[in-house]
């Protein structure tokens, strides 16, 4: 059992790293996407059966492919579908009958290919995220229905929907030209970043978060990253996630709410992994291309290095913001460089930059909470009650409306 156990450990960490270059290659030869998943499990069951007799191989990843590769071959020659297909094949095939070369070039570029055709700007933001979860992240159907609160069978559809999409629009399977890439980049990272943060404090459900979720997310830029390690974007996320999860110990009380920045217990945090995130970002910074992922990890930087909420370098923080801004002019980073200012010039200064956003951000729950923070520290209680109680309207997190809902509650009397 015990053994038997540890080779199911080591599949699983195998088809971690594997899995989508497998797919990735099959679909680049075959042209088939669910014919390329089918192989890459049967290949995955077969190592199920051989290698707990056998012992794992020198290399798993070359194993599997081989494994994935012979059963395509099988099933073109005797599966009538595929008949006039390997016909057509022609040289595809002769290659699939080569060595592999796993870890080169070609390896690479087929993950990159498979990254970005599954964020293809041809597809919906929602399809581009099940199918990123489904194939590069490997999670099945049900795992990604979970993870968004939605029935597998949606998630199944948007899954169909998407390969159809690819296959009869014709889309490429190809990284992007040089001229395409900054434009094509923004909408992977943006991807990742959606499911970073569903993960990271959820949209709604039983639970506050959704670590694995967040962590899968994080796993994926960092693939993004080995892949393209001349992109500061890549590594700006990178670091702003795991600058967020070095910290994620210390987001919750007990009793689930949320605790805040300002009073949360530093000595939980990660503080190596902090450092590491913190190379990552000035390595980013010295490409001399700073994005909107990079300047938002330099700022959740300055906060994760500073000693204490006090001691935070707040002035910096605007500075970053404004630069952020100039690349992002967007409300909610408008409503973010208010609150760094609150730090530096009052709250009084901040709400007045912080109203003028209302009619943009009305249906944004932190909006209403951040304003009811400022007019609470203004001694404008009343004005925060009424901020507080529609910021609860609007979300679904519990920990979230736990620490409203704990805002709201009647205060006792000064020396009651």
């Amino acid at each position: 059992m015990t053994e038997r156990r540890t080779v199911d450990v080591s599949l699983d960490l195998v088809l971690r790293e594997e899995r989508t270059r497998l797919i990735a290659s099959l679909v680049r030869i075959l042209g088939d996407w669910d014919l390329a998943e089918e192989l890459v499990q049967e290949a995955s069951v077969a190592a199920l059966e051989h290698w707990p007799i056998d012992g794992l191989p020198h290399n798993p990843g070359a194993w599997l492919m081989t494994t994935a590769r012979r059963r395509a071959i099988d099933r073109l020659r005797r599966d009538a579908r595929f008949r006039d297909r390997l016909q057509r094949l022609g040289a595809e095939a002769e290659e699939m009958e080569r060595p592999i070369q796993t870890g080169g070039p070609l390896a690479t570029d087929d993950r990159l290919r498979l990254l970005f055709t599954c964020c293809h700007p041809a597809l919906s933001r929602e399809a581009q995220v099940a199918l990123t979860l489904r194939t590069v992240g490997g999670l099945d159907s049900a795992q990604v229905a979970r993870a968004f609160l939605v029935p597998e069978s949606t998630v199944a559809q948007r899954l169909v929907r998407a390969k159809r999409k690819i296959r009869d629009a014709g889309i490429p399977f190809r990284i992007p030209e040089a001229s395409e890439l900054p434009g094509r980049l923004e909408g992977v990272l943006a991807v990742l970043y959606l499911v970073f943060n569903e993960g990271y404090l959820a949209s709604d459900g039983a639970t506050s978060d959704r670590r694995d979720l967040a962590r899968d997310a994080e796993w994926l830029t960092s693939l993004l990253v080995r892949l393209m390690p001349e992109e500061p974007e890549p590594l700006g996320l990178l670091a702003l996630m795991r600058l967020h999860l070095a910290r994620v110990e210390a987001r919750f009380a007990p009793d689930g709410s949320l605790i805040l920045l300002p009073d949360q217990d530093r000595s939980r945090w990660d503080a190596a992994a902090i450092a590491d995130a913190g190379e990552l970002v000035e390595r980013g910074l010295r490409m001399g291309r700073p994005g909107p992922h990079l300047l938002q990890a330099a700022i959740v930087a300055v906060h994760a290095t500073a000693p204490s909420y006090a001691a935070t370098d707040w002035a910096e923080i605007v500075a970053l913001y404004d630069r952020l801004f100039t690349l992002q002019p967007t409300p909610v980073v408008a409503l973010n460089r208010a609150l760094a200012l609150a730090e530096v010039a009052g709250p009084e200064v901040a709400l007045a930059e912080v109203d003028p956003l209302a009619a943009r951000l009305d249906g944004y729950h932190l909006f209403h909470a951040a304003r009811g923070e400022l007019l609470r520290r203004l001694g404008r209680l009343d004005e925060a009650r009424s901020a507080d109680r529609r910021a609860l309207s609007l979300t679904d997190n519990p920990a979230e409306r736990r620490l409203l809902e704990e805002r709201l509650m009647p205060q006792p009397a000064d020396g009651a």
